[in-house]
C-alpha cells in the first residue's frame, strides 16, 4: 500500500500521510548532520542499511541478526550478530543509532547495556521506539515502550538521558489506524472495497488527522518516542 502511495502521491503529501516515517527520516538526518567526519557510527538493527548514505562522511557499521523480515535484503550489512551480544570491543563507537528496533529484542535491558558498553565515554545513543503500534515482523516482535520505561532502561545502562520526545499525538495515531483499514482490505475478496475506501481512509481522513494533531498538547496517545542519551 505504501509502495503504491509513494509512486502516486507527491512527497510533501506523503510526509503527512506517514508522519512517523517522516519524523524518523528528519531525526536521523539531524543526527548525521551533527556527526563529525570520520566518527565511528554503529547502526544497531540496521536491516537493509537504509541510513548508510546519510553517514557517508563517517565510519559506518551496520549490524543486524538478519531474520526480521523475509522480504528484506540483508546483504548490505557489515556484521551479522545479535544485539544482546554485540561482537565489538568496549568503547568501539562514538555514536549509535537504533531505529524502531528495540521492540524486536527479547532482552531490551541487555541490549541497552551492550549499547552502553560499546560506546566511548561521552558517546551518544539515538533511538526511536514504538508506543502504539500494530504487531509486525512476527515472531520477532516483543514489546512497546513508554517514556518512563525508556528512561529506566537507558539510565540503568549508564546513559544520561537528554531527550525522550513523543512522535505525534492522538490524531497522528488515529490517522495511522485509519490507513490500517486499507491494509485490512488487501486480502481475498476485500480487495473490492479498496478503491472505494482508499480516497477516504488513505488520503482525506489521514490528512485531516495530520493537521488536527497540533491541538493535542499532552501526546499520551503517541506513536512512539525519539530518545537520546550520553554515556557517562
Amino acid at each position: 500500500m505504501l509502495a503504491l502511495a509513494r509512486s502516486l502521491v507527491p512527497a510533501a503529501v506523503l510526509r503527512k500521510l506517514d508522519p512517523f516515517e517522516a519524523a524518523i527520516h528528519d531525526f536521523v538526518a539531524e543526527v548525521a548532520a551533527g556527526t563529525r567526519k570520520g566518527s565511528t557510527v554503529l547502526d544497531a538493527g540496521a536491516g537493509e542499511c537504509r541510513f548508510k548514505p546519510m553517514f557517508a562522511h563517517a565510519s559506518y557499521v551496520g549490524v543486524d541478526f538478519g531474520l526480521g523480515n523475509k522480504h528484506w535484503d540483508y546483504s548490505r550489512l557489515d556484521v551479522i550478530g545479535r544485539l544482546e551480544a554485540l561482537p565489538f570491543h568496549d568503547g568501539a563507537f562514538e555514536r549509535l543509532i537504533s531505529i524502531v528496533v528495540l521492540e524486536h529484542t527479547p532482552e531490551p535491558s541487555q541490549v541497552l547495556a551492550e549499547f552502553g558498553r560499546i560506546l566511548k565515554a561521552g558517546g551518544t545513543v539515538h533511538l526511536v521506539v514504538p508506543h502504539m503500534w500494530e504487531e509486525h515482523q512476527k515472531p520477532y516482535d516483543f514489546y512497546r515502550y513508554t517514556s518512563s520505561g525508556m528512561r529506566y532502561l537507558m539510565e540503568k545502562a549508564g546513559l544520561r538521558v537528554s531527550r525522550i520526545d513523543p512522535v505525534g499525538g492522538f490524531f497522528w495515531q488515529l490517522g495511522r489506524r485509519l490507513m490500517g483499514v486499507l491494509a485490512f482490505t488487501q486480502q481475498g475478496w476485500r480487495w473490492v472495497l479498496f478503491p472505494v475506501l482508499a480516497p477516504v481512509f488513505g488520503l482525506l481522513l489521514p490528512l485531516v488527522c495530520y493537521y488536527l494533531d497540533r491541538i493535542d498538547h499532552e501526546k499520551t496517545y503517541t506513536l512512539g518516542f525519539i530518545c537520546e542519551g550520553t554515556k557517562e
